[in-house]
C-alpha cells in the first residue's frame, strides 16, 4: 500500500504562483506513475500532469510544471500565472501497473481570488 499526503494549498491572487508537495509512505517502485488530478466544484475530476520515474512528464497546461524526487518519492506541482477557474481541490495520484492498482491523496484545496 501507498499512503499519499498533499500539502501547500491555499488561496492565492490571479496571477500568483503556488506549489503543492505530495508526500508518500509505503513502496514506490521505478515503474509507478505519479500524477497531479484536479476536481473543481460541479465538475469531474481532470487529470493536469503526470511524471515517471525518469522524469518524462506529460502536462495539460503549460503553466504547471510537476517534478518528482526519487529518493524522497516526492511530486511537486508548480502552478504559474493561476486563473480563478484553476480553483479546484487537487489531488495526488500514484498509478501502478503491475500489480494493477491505483492510491490517491486526500486532496488540496486551491482556491485562486482576488
Amino acid at each position: 500500500q501507498v499512503q499519499l499526503v498533499e500539502s501547500g494549498g491555499g488561496l492565492v491572487q490571479p496571477g500568483g504562483s503556488l506549489t503543492l508537495s505530495c508526500a508518500s509512505s509505503g513502496t514506490v517502485l521505478r515503474a509507478d506513475i505519479f500524477a497531479w488530478y484536479r476536481q473543481a466544484p460541479g465538475k469531474q475530476r481532470e487529470l493536469v500532469a503526470t511524471i515517471s520515474y525518469g522524469g518524462g512528464t506529460a502536462n495539460s497546461d503549460s503553466r504547471f510544471t510537476i517534478t518528482r524526487d526519487n529518493r524522497k518519492n516526492t511530486v511537486q506541482l508548480q502552478m504559474d500565472r493561476l486563473k480563478p477557474e484553476d480553483t479546484a481541490v487537487y489531488y495526488c495520484h500514484l498509478r501502478r501497473v503491475d500489480p494493477d492498482q491505483e492510491f490517491w491523496g486526500r486532496g488540496a484545496q486551491v482556491i485562486v481570488s482576488s
